[in-house]
């Protein structure tokens, strides 16, 4: 399938790669190289879409702004910002867009404004403006229709108005306009939620460059507060922007990505909602937001996560969920939408997401780890949050045993999966570091058997003497690119024998040109149709598997060749494609904190 129809609908969709990204703490809007949003979800992350043309170019929505001369166009973020510029280049003279959703914390938030500022810098340059909206995934009805001069769009459960400098039409669905500009001109587009009065929405130029330079310089305070010096400082600044953009300020959770169903192949059916917050996001997250100096991040998702500890109650996949809504939410119910034919027909396009309802034991090791990290470099755990630690620790210690859907959410059985037994000791072992470090009490005489139990089990049924290699899953000889975390956790020394020997096997046979493949599903079936490109994070986690075991030429190879596997604006997707393309949702946080953690590491190596 992934061959000639690729090649009948790849016209109508830009590379997923073909994007950057704005947002203003609520949700986030793709822009494509041309000048297209083909994807904004209003008024949250998880909202329902108004712009989806990246799913379905037809029936999604769209907001095309482009020169209506020949063009060619290069994007780019203004300096230390995520304030995103995308220039035409034309025969008439240079022209380019100002995209940016200004950042604030006063009731004007729940506007959500998104402004386009097209400005001409050299000769003169027709321009063209189309917005259609298509509200609830493109299943809701609207009306749309001039008033104040502006283009309400009204449907059940959203109304957006766009404003201009520029005149507008309306055809009663769509607003559109054309307009010319000359050197040192420019028209300013604004879309609001429209709740209040349609006049007080309207963005004046001089609304624009107040609110243009509010918004750039919210972001370089926010960068300044980082700590990183070293030699990879533009790419962890960016990864750092990136996951600041897809954090959801009024909670502090950080989503997984803020699209869904883009595939991780092209006609295959792997597509998923990542508009959510992840549970084993929180070590990496909390790890790379306080190695870079953002300790108010940390905070804030530390508070989120312990939220759903103090108030667990144990259900059929244990006392937490795998993720939750950005709001706390535990119901995330998966749920096809068939009218929408897919990025480049790649159907289906899923929204919510039943993997929430997995037992994925990895989850407490990430959790307790991230708990652990923050105790050490940022605050003290409180009582109330021990108390619920402990009983999580007991739970683990009663569970860790059971088979499960695992780190990569399968869905062909449940299996006795050697990252999560990892993961549950790692659980285990940082609850007993915080209890002897700070004095706590705990049941440490039951604790440390069940952890020693843990590591005498991955060291017995973990390792395949056949392999040379720690495997997948329990007695079997799968490889899983996971166990690259045996070393980054300390489970093991990153120079053991039988680590080394485990690190040469992945880099033979899950390795190719820096680029990691999660696992082979051909030989450990994992219930889905369809194949997938190598795993970005994955990459990451060799580099610094290869780093720890101080292997650092090999390590710094093959950070800086991922490094040039990013996209335009220093992006990454959740995975690289066989021909080296971008695919899966985009951008993806695990992917960049990853990075993250990897430069840091490398570089500290190196000196």
């Amino acid at each position: 399938m992934s061959g000639p129809l690729a090649q009948d609908t790849s016209h109508r969709y830009l590379p997923i790669a073909e994007h950057g990204l704005i947002g203003d703490l609520r949700t986030v809007a793709l822009v494509g190289t041309d000048g297209t949003i083909d994807w904004y979800c209003c008024p949250a992350f998880d909202s329902p879409s108004v712009f989806a043309s990246l799913l379905d170019a037809d029936r999604g929505g769209s907001f095309q702004l482009t020169a209506t001369v020949p063009a060619s166009t290069k994007q780019f973020y203004f300096p230390d910002t995520n304030v995103l510029i995308t220039r035409f280049f034309t025969e008439y003279g240079l022209g380019e867009i100002q995209d940016f959703m200004p950042v604030t914390d006063s009731d004007e938030a729940d506007r959500h404004r998104l402004i386009r500022r097209v400005v001409c810098v050299r000769g003169s340059i027709p321009f063209r403006a189309r917005v259609a909206p298509r509200f609830g995934y493109g299943a809701h009805p609207h009306r749309a229709r001039m008033l104040s001069r502006a283009v309400v769009f009204t449907s059940e459960a959203l109304s957006l108005a766009l404003t201009a400098t520029v005149p507008l039409e309306c055809d009663g669905k769509d607003g559109w306009t054309e307009f010319e500009l000359s050197q040192g001109e420019d028209a300013v587009f604004a879309l609001d939620r429209a709740d209040g009065e349609i006049p007080s929405l309207r963005c004046t130029r001089a609304e624009a460059e107040q609110a243009f330079t509010a918004t750039v310089g919210f972001w370089r305070r926010w960068l300044s507060q980082s700590r990183y010096r070293g030699r990879w400082r533009e790419m962890v600044h960016r990864s750092a922007l990136a996951l600041k953009l897809l954090t959801y300020a009024p909670t502090g959770a950080i989503v997984a990505a803020p699209t869904t169903s883009l595939p991780e192949q092209i006609g295959g059916g792997r597509n998923w909602d990542y508009r959510y917050t992840w549970v084993r996001d929180a070590a990496f997250a909390v790890y790379g937001l306080l190695r870079l100096g953002f300790s108010e991040e940390a905070e804030a998702f530390m508070g989120f996560l312990t939220q759903h500890i103090e108030r667990r109650g144990t259900g059929p996949s244990g006392p937490l969920q795998v993720m939750y809504g950005i709001d706390g939410r535990s119901e995330l119910p998966e749920r096809e939408l068939v009218h929408l034919e897919g990025y480049r027909s790649s159907a289906p396009v899923r929204v919510g997401n039943d993997a929430a309802t997995q037992l994925q034991l990895d989850i407490y090791g990430a959790l307790l780890d991230s708990v652990y990290l923050y105790d050490k470099w940022c605050r003290p755990i409180s009582s109330g949050h021990w108390r619920a630690v402990c009983a999580l620790v007991d739970w683990v210690c009663e569970h860790w045993d059971q088979p499960d859907e695992g780190v990569w959410e399968t869905r062909g059985g449940r299996k006795k999966f050697v990252y999560s037994r990892l993961m549950c000791w790692v659980a285990i072992d940082r609850a007993m570091r915080i209890a002897v470090y700070r004095g706590l009490p705990a049941e440490l005489v039951r604790w440390g058997p069940v952890r020693d139990a843990i590591y005498c089990r991955i060291m017995d049924k973990g390792w395949s003497a056949t392999r040379q290699a720690f495997v997948q899953y329990e007695d079997g000889d799968v490889l899983d690119a996971a166990v690259l975390m045996m070393p980054l956790v300390r489970f093991i020394a990153p120079t053991d024998p039988i680590w080394l020997s485990t690190l040469d096997v992945l880099g033979r046979e899950l390795v190719s040109d820096s680029l990691v493949w999660r696992y082979d599903p051909k030989a450990s079936p994992d219930g889905l149709e369809g194949e997938e490109g190598t795993f970005s994070i994955c990459s990451f986690w060799y580099v610094e598997a290869l780093t720890r075991a101080g292997r650092l030429d090999e390590a710094r190879l093959a950070f800086e060749k991922m490094l040039t596997y990013a996209n335009h604006v220093g992006l990454y997707a959740e995975e690289i494609s066989h021909t080296g393309k971008q695919q899966g949702n985009f951008p993806q946080a695990f992917t960049h904190l990853a990075l993250i953690s990897a430069a840091f590491n490398l570089d500290r190596v190196l000196g």
